[in-house]
């Protein structure tokens, strides 16, 4: 049998943003889909995510932001999973995001902004087509 592990997804609540429903729910449907979930929880330090991202060999993290600090807290991990030897794992951002502001997400080495409101099957659609870039 050549069964792949499923995918590890670390999602992470960053900052003072307490708002968590949203990323609950994206943690239930990735989940159920067969994918594997890792939620520290809120109020997480960049480099306490950073070092859960190692620690959990996560393929992906995803980034929940609705505060308006995604310009300042997603370059800082960025950064520290670049200085970590991480600089392979996919990054995501969720949240309340300005339409001008997903250029420059992007530009800093995030793979993809999901908004309120999108379909759980078009992350984990997106998830499953871009796969791991951590393991074989």
């Amino acid at each position: 049998m050549n069964e792949q592990a499923p995918l590890r997804i670390v999602l992470a609540k960053v900052g003072l943003d307490g708002h968590d429903r949203g990323v609950k729910v994206v943690s239930r449907a990735l989940r159920d889909a067969g994918f594997h979930v890792i939620y520290p929880g809120l109020w997480q330090a960049p480099e306490a995510v950073v070092r859960t991202v190692g620690d959990e060999d996560a393929d992906w993290l995803g980034i929940s932001l609705l505060s308006g600090t995604h310009l300042t807290l997603v370059p800082r991990i960025i950064d520290l999973l670049k200085a970590a030897g991480l600089d392979h794992v996919g990054v995501l951002v969720g949240g309340i995001i300005p339409e001008a502001d997903i250029p420059k997400l992007h530009e800093m080495g995030v793979s993809r902004v999901f908004g309120p409101g999108t379909p759980m099957t078009d992350i984990i659609t997106y998830l499953r087509s871009e796969g791991s870039r951590t393991h074989a």
